[in-house]
């Protein structure tokens, strides 16, 4: 499925014989994962077409003459719609020279060579493994041996994934982003030093019944039972105050699968819960508090008149969502993304906003319950609304496709 990829800027230097090279920064999910010349990546791109051949998209052509800007700026979001289109092919992105060139990518950038570190990765109780790795190993391999040293069964790896979060003292917990396969958490973590991330692992599926898959295994179930525990302490759960009476003489029990057993039945168990953003639904001046999961997005929202609305935003309701980015705040110091959805209200199409710097989190998010949906529903024979992605510089948008499988596509967008 296709990655969130976009290259926010490009750089014109100078070579030291006094040629001048375009430098471009190729983003993942909003955050830098490093920056490539035009001709790193058309190398790349031989060599990838030279193992896949036509399933490799077309690369953007090389120019012979001095290029003007409006040359330029289709060269960037031509390799962005590239960087966009290439990912498509699970092959690809498995492959090792796939890998080996953002590796490579990673480190050059951030000037960090393949050495012995060590890198903590943290469980949702607290506590923390610390492994002893090298700078270049990546978060699919970080991840396959912390749960190795866990105990976990192999074949349940794939509903675990590493994130990035922030834990603030005021007891808030943010997920930042989730870790690519291919990326490299011991770089990634310097890049992203101001932003004081922990690397974490949490479970990566959005249908609360799949637990059930997961609970005859010893270390699966403790995985489950602290996040779980952690999201009831972190408000995310919202238990009746009789739920929540016995959940805590289960937890003092220490009966883990009946105490997980019931917080299935309570509301936004097993749903990732953004931070508070701004939304123009009912009305402009909203602000709301985001649960994803599901088959829903749900938004608890306060209206300017102080009164509070909760709304459920069904997927099969929803026909296609974007994500933009707006530039710097007034103060300068992030970036504001707008998601936007198209939702059916009562037989009306209409997009709904909401502003959050999370937009690429819950997009990922929504793309994981599609799938789920899918899957599901080809088991039980029933007809599945199928999603495709559209993708430019300034924005990710998704939307319906008749074809019976993830197909995804790039359109290019006017900046």
């Amino acid at each position: 499925m296709k990655l969130h990829f976009s290259i926010t800027t490009a750089e014109e230097l100078r070579e030291r014989r006094g040629g001048r090279y375009v430098l471009y920064s190729v983003c993942l999910e909003g955050f830098l994962l490093g920056k490539a010349r035009y001709s790193q990546l058309r190398r790349w791109d031989a060599q990838l077409r030279q193992l896949f051949g036509s399933a490799v998209p077309a690369f953007p052509p090389k120019y012979y003459l001095a290029m003007t800007k409006s040359m330029a700026d289709e060269r960037q979001s031509q390799l962005e719609q590239y960087l966009q289109n290439v990912t498509l092919d699970s092959n690809i992105t498995n492959s090792d020279v796939f890998i080996a060139f953002f590796r490579k990518l990673q480190q050059d950038t951030f000037k960090i060579q393949t050495q012995r570190a060590f890198l903590d990765v943290y469980l949702a109780d607290g506590s923390n493994i610390k492994l002893d790795i090298q700078t270049s190993d990546t978060a699919e391999q970080i991840l396959e041996v912390t749960l190795c040293k866990m105990g976990l069964s192999r074949e349940l790896t794939k509903y675990f994934s590493l994130f990035f979060f922030q834990d603030h003292d005021d007891g808030v917990l943010s997920v930042v982003k989730k870790v690519a396969e291919f990326e490299l958490p011991y770089v990634s973590l310097q890049s992203m030093k101001v932003l004081h991330c922990k690397l974490g692992i949490r479970k990566w599926y959005m249908d609360p019944s799949l637990d059930t898959l997961l609970m005859d295994c010893r270390a699966s179930l403790n995985l489950l039972y602290m996040q779980a525990i952690q999201e009831v302490e972190r408000n995310w759960v919202k238990p009746t105050e009789g739920q929540m009476q016995e959940l805590e003489l289960l937890q003092k029990n220490a009966h883990k699968v009946k105490f997980l057993e019931l917080i299935r039945e309570m509301q936004f168990y097993g749903y990732v819960r953004l931070d508070p953003c701004m939304c123009d639904y009912p009305e402009e001046g909203c602000t709301a508090d985001v649960y994803v999961g599901n088959n829903e997005i749900n938004c608890c929202i306060k209206l300017p008149t102080n009164q509070i609305k909760e709304v459920s935003f069904k997927i099969n309701r929803l026909r296609s969502w974007q994500v933009t980015f707006l530039g710097a705040t007034k103060g300068g110091e992030e970036d504001t993304l707008e998601f936007r959805f198209e939702y059916n209200d009562s037989g009306t199409w209409q997009w709904i906003i909401l502003y959050t710097k999370q937009a690429f989190l819950l997009s990922s998010c929504l793309k994981k319950m599609i799938s789920e949906h899918m899957t599901k529903a080809a088991r039980e024979g029933q007809e599945m609304v199928v999603h495709s992605g559209f993708i430019s510089r300034k924005r990710f948008l998704v939307r319906p496709n008749e074809d019976d499988r993830v197909f995804e596509k790039i359109r290019e967008e006017d900046l």
